[in-house]
Order: C-alpha cells, then sequence, then structure tokens
C-alpha cells in the first residue's frame, strides 16, 4: 500500500495536533504535536499504552472535542475552530461510532436502535425503516430486527451496533475498543464483519491495546506520551 496518497485522496489530515486539559492548576499535554494522514478507504488502528493520548485522538477525530491547537481536516474541512453544534451535525452525518459497551438503548428494538441516527438527522420513517433494515441485513441480523437488546447475545449487540454506526452512511466509521466486551470467538467473528465492511470501501479506524485485534487492520499507528511513535502498513 503506498503511503504517499496525494492529499486530495486523504479523508483525514491532521497537521501538528495539540491537546492540553487543566487539571487542578496542572496542564496536561495529552498530545504533542501529531501529524497523521488517513486515505479514503483505509483500515488502521491505533494503539498505545493508557496515557498515550489514543484516547484524546479517537476524541477528536470522532469531533466529540476539539484540539488546542493545530489543524485537524476532515474531508477538506478544517474542524479544529468549529462551534458545538457545527460539530454535531459534523458527527452525525459523517461518523459512524461502535463502542465497547454497545451503547444501546435496552427498551428498543434492535431496528428502532439502529434507526436512531437517522431520526436525529430528521429523515422521515419511510426511508428511516428501509436504511435501517439494510443495515441490519448487512451484518446479519435479518431475523433479529425486532429483538431488544436482552433478547440478544453480546455479538448480536455489537452487530446492531455496527449496523447502527453504518445506516448514516459516515465517511468514517470509528470503533473504540469494539470486541473488549466479547469472548474471543465472538470478538473474531465481529473482526471479520469489519473486513467485510471495509471491503465494501468504508473506512475504519480502530482504536485498541489488543496486538491480535490490531492485525487485522492494513496499517497500525502507535502513539506513546501524545504523538506518533510508529507507522506501520501491513501486507494483509
Amino acid at each position: 500500500m503506498n503511503t504517499h496518497m496525494s492529499s486530495n485522496n486523504h479523508l483525514i489530515e491532521i497537521n501538528n495536533l495539540v491537546k492540553v486539559y487543566k487539571v487542578g492548576n496542572e496542564e496536561v499535554r495529552a498530545l504533542d504535536g501529531v501529524n497523521l494522514n488517513i486515505g479514503k478507504g483505509e483500515y488502521l488502528a491505533i494503539m498505545g499504552p493508557s496515557g498515550s493520548g489514543k484516547s484524546t485522538l479517537m476524541n477528536l477525530i470522532g469531533c466529540l472535542d476539539t484540539p488546542t491547537s493545530g489543524d485537524f481536516i476532515l474531508a477538506g474541512e478544517n474542524v479544529a475552530g468549529l462551534t458545538d453544534g457545527r460539530l454535531a451535525e459534523i458527527r452525525n452525518r459523517r461518523i459512524g461510532f461502535v463502542f465497547q459497551t454497545f451503547n444501546l438503548l435496552p427498551r428498543a428494538t434492535a431496528l428502532h436502535n439502529v434507526e436512531l441516527p437517522l431520526i436525529y438527522a430528521g429523515v422521515r420513517a419511510s426511508v428511516r425503516h428501509r436504511r435501517a433494515k439494510e443495515a441490519l441485513s448487512a451484518v446479519g441480523l435479518d431475523d433479529r430486527m425486532h429483538h431488544k437488546p436482552n433478547e440478544l447475545s453480546g455479538g448480536q449487540r455489537q452487530r446492531v451496533a455496527v449496523a447502527r454506526a453504518l445506516v448514516t452512511d459516515p465517511s468514517i466509521i470509528l470503533a473504540d475498543e469494539p470486541t473488549g466486551n466479547l469472548d474471543t470467538k465472538t470478538g473474531e467473528e465481529i473482526m471479520r464483519l469489519f473486513e467485510q465492511i471495509h471491503e465494501q470501501g468504508n473506512t475504519i479506524v480502530l482504536v485498541t491495546h489488543e496486538e491480535d485485534i490490531a492485525r487485522h487492520t492494513g496499517r497500525i499507528v502507535r502513539l506513546r506520551d501524545g504523538l506518533v511513535e510508529s507507522d506501520e502498513q501491513r501486507e494483509k
């Protein structure tokens, strides 16, 4: 794979990104000048020990937070200085999230859980239903659409969460320790699902501390002390 893509092929461009948190009277530099480009259609893992800055970077890529300084350009738009309202808009339209804890509404069916981002986006009911059904079919849950989370296995719940991430047709899917609450076998199934989703042309950024999970991706970026320590393209 070619690391030096032309910049118009970059979905994400991160230049000298710094994030400083105030903790009491002290300043903590969670990110200390990160440079990173992510191409459209890439599948990469972000790794690093606790305190390396990977969660902070994830929050910035997910438009859940803004940097202290530096540029973060997503699909040609510099997100670094945007208002909270505009950030929320970009989040809803461009980013699909998959979390370790699934984050499903317990009393809602799988179908309703998957529809939620479309409800926020103001998509009308008939279109919402169709797209949510298509997303659930894509993750192999045709026969579980009307089940609630407590009627589903852990792996099925994570599939619902992946379908919810896919339903807005996002620019990028961000998965934060997506196998963290699953046993090894189920975790492998979810990683196979991510591979299928990637093969359909989706860009996936995976945050994990597990080497064997990271090895499913095509590129591993390691952070340490708020900086990129290594950036390795992998032959898949």
